[in-house]
């Protein structure tokens, strides 16, 4: 029986074997490429979606979607969107209900996909709500499937360049891996279900209470050590401290000395 955690220990994941699409990658720039994958994928019962937008570090702007992923569990089909916009047919598999699509955090993608063409999105389910039903809380892609698979998605092309006029093997293969990983995390969540899993849950850390500082601490003891030497570098300020204590203290005791003479 397979075996899952509540929460997956993201120090662990560096040292997990890498997933790696071993399928087709097809990269679509033209309205006719795009029609043709698109009647291809229609045909499919299950497709994995991502997106990829190139990355901007200035507030307030953000830029449109440069890359739509779209992948069976053996063809992935990469459609450069900055390159042919949003042809019909692509909104056609968008808006289409006969099969399911699936995504992650699907509905900030459907979002900016909307920006460049409005369209009603059809069957789509989205894995982060999927797993909670399973009791899991992470809902990255790449903690969801090192929990469920053992095995970590590299993150490395992330930031990289999305409208590059020709994208890098790495990047294809990076984009194409998140879309297929969707369709592989939806079928063995569909296979946890009819086969049964041993859930391991795994508790929260206890909350970190700030110790007390002790008057001896290195950090005090720092301190007293730059006061005097501030001292010692303006001895003048460190009279003028002095004296101006005298004078409080001898005002002080004038007063308690008064002699009090009552009205005759």
């Amino acid at each position: 029986m397979k075996k899952i955690y509540s929460k997956f220990d993201k120090q662990r994941i560096p040292k997990l074997p890498q997933a790696i699409f071993k399928g087709r990658i097809e990269t679509i720039i033209s309205e006719a490429e795009a029609e043709k994958a698109v009647e291809y994928l229609l045909h499919q019962d299950i497709i994995g979606f991502d997106t990829e937008t190139k990355p901007i570090f200035k507030a307030g702007h953000q830029n449109e979607v440069a890359l739509l992923q779209v992948s069976s569990p053996d063809i992935c089909f990469l459609f450069r969107l900055n390159h042919i916009g949003m042809p019909k047919c692509v909104i056609r598999l968008l808006s289409d209900s006969s099969n399911t699509k699936v995504g992650l955090s699907w509905h900030d993608d459907i979002r900016m996909l909307r920006r460049r063409a409005d369209f009603e999105p059809g069957n789509f389910i989205e894995l982060q709500q999927m797993v909670c039903e399973y009791g899991i809380q992470d809902l990255s892609l790449q903690k969801l499937y090192a929990n469920i698979f053992g095995q970590k998605i590299s993150k490395s092309q992330r930031l990289s360049n999305w409208e590059a006029d020709i994208l890098t093997e790495q990047q294809k293969l990076y984009a194409a891996t998140d879309a297929w990983a969707c369709v592989m995390l939806y079928q063995e969540l569909l296979n946890m279900k009819s086969n049964g899993y041993d859930l391991e849950i795994v508790p929260e850390p206890e909350p970190v209470v700030p110790k007390e500082e002790d008057p001896d601490s290195p950090k005090k003891e720092k301190k007293r050590k730059e006061k005097a030497k501030n001292v010692a570098k303006n001895p003048k300020d460190g009279k003028k401290r002095r004296v101006s204590s005298h004078r409080r203290n001898y005002k002080k005791k004038s007063k308690e000395n008064k002699e009090i003479i009552p009205n005759e």
